[in-house]
């Protein structure tokens, strides 16, 4: 016999949690007039972050610093922590997975949203976890379902993101520090936060860094246009940290990725100028969207999901009108958000494409 997987790894289905947009341009053979699908900053990154970076590039025959240690010094005075409670890695995506080996084993229970991120249940699923998922309750996450089906099940991980993709709704700070409050005592909760930085004030909750039970997630991919840079960094108690360190890449930021990143954090002026943006663009696509009489929902994040008052046949149907048209959009899989199609904020050249689009979509959408 050949070598082979491990049956689990044999167990599972060869796909990937989305489907990127170079692989749907080659597919169509030209490429998209504008990209809202993916939740990046079409704004980009500071001035200053790709100055720094362009200076790296001349050492990048050196492997970045291992321990990251400017750039998690830097995030512990930005958070007001100890820099033993930062961990750097790969982007949210790439902590979700380590923390997940962390965590589970085979069989162990994993409590998130039905239609919530993906990518989580990919990391369950690859260690052979078992998810128990709770419905969104009116277009939110529901704190109060997750809790109750954590206890039920035992779960060992409960995974939110607040704000929530892909609806764009978000609950207050209170709500999330009542959440961990309650927490079961053998129950980790996963706070992923890759928009805080665009959302309102009084959104990010007080859970102090040292707090066992809650490991806070955050990313230099959506407010600070670090997209393809991949850089997300965990907020938790210094054993998590320490833990973290026992499996992580160390070598897995490398060291433009690093330069980048600390150069990013230090321009907040530039991250504020870039929420101003992506709040107008949010206006622009919800006015988009009324305008055809679609009903957009309240954002706390760098896109806005537009209700297209029907099913998610319906729905997909207008995202495949929209895509034949160049332009790139995506939308919830699960029902009922999947009536649903999202947008990412975009340039007004770009969203001038979607204004233009749009009305033509939904009249072949209507008419199959």
């Amino acid at each position: 016999m050949p070598p082979r997987p491990t049956l689990l790894a044999q167990s599972l289905p060869a796909s990937v949690p989305f489907v990127g947009p170079e692989t749907q341009e080659r597919a169509r053979g030209r490429a998209f007039v504008a990209r809202l699908g993916a939740n990046e900053s079409v704004f980009g990154p500071s001035p200053d972050a790709i100055a720094a970076m362009a200076a790296a590039a001349s050492e990048v025959w050196m492997y970045g610093d291992p321990e990251v240690h400017d750039l998690r010094a830097a995030l512990a005075r930005h958070h007001d922590v100890a820099p033993e409670n930062i961990v750097v890695g790969e982007g949210i995506d790439g902590l979700l997975g380590y923390l997940v080996r962390l965590m589970i084993a085979p069989g162990d229970n994993v409590v998130t949203s039905d239609g919530a991120y993906p990518t989580f249940n990919f990391h369950v699923t690859g260690y052979g976890g078992h998810l128990h998922k709770a419905p969104y309750h009116d277009d939110h996450e529901d704190p109060d379902a997750l809790l109750k089906l954590a206890r039920n099940t035992r779960a060992k991980l409960i995974y939110l993101a607040n704000p929530d993709n892909p609806m764009g709704t978000w609950h207050t700070a209170a709500r999330l520090e009542a959440m961990v409050t309650d927490l079961p005592p053998d129950c980790l909760l996963i706070l992923d936060e890759a928009y805080i930085d665009l959302a309102p004030p009084g959104t990010a909750p007080a859970i102090p860094a040292d707090q066992p039970q809650a490991i806070r997630l955050r990313t230099f991919s959506k407010g600070y246009g670090m997209a393809g840079l991949r850089v997300g960094y965990g907020i938790a108690a210094p054993e998590w940290v320490s833990a973290f360190n026992k499996v992580r890449n160390h070598f897995g930021v490398g060291r433009i990725a690093q330069a980048g990143a600390l150069a990013a954090l230090a321009d907040q002026p530039y991250l504020t100028a870039v929420a101003v943006r992506v709040a107008q663009a949010r206006d622009s696509i919800a006015a988009i969207g009324r305008a055809n009489g679609l009903i957009p929902l309240p954002s706390a994040t760098n896109f806005v999901a537009l209700d297209c008052g029907a099913d998610g046949m319906f729905a997909a149907r207008v995202l495949t009108k929209l895509v034949d048209q160049g332009i790139f959009i995506r939308k919830p899989f699960v029902s009922p958000q999947d009536r649903c199609i999202r947008i990412s904020a975009g340039t007004p050249a770009d969203l001038a494409a979607l204004a233009k689009a749009l009305p033509l979509a939904l009249r072949k959408a209507h008419a199959e």
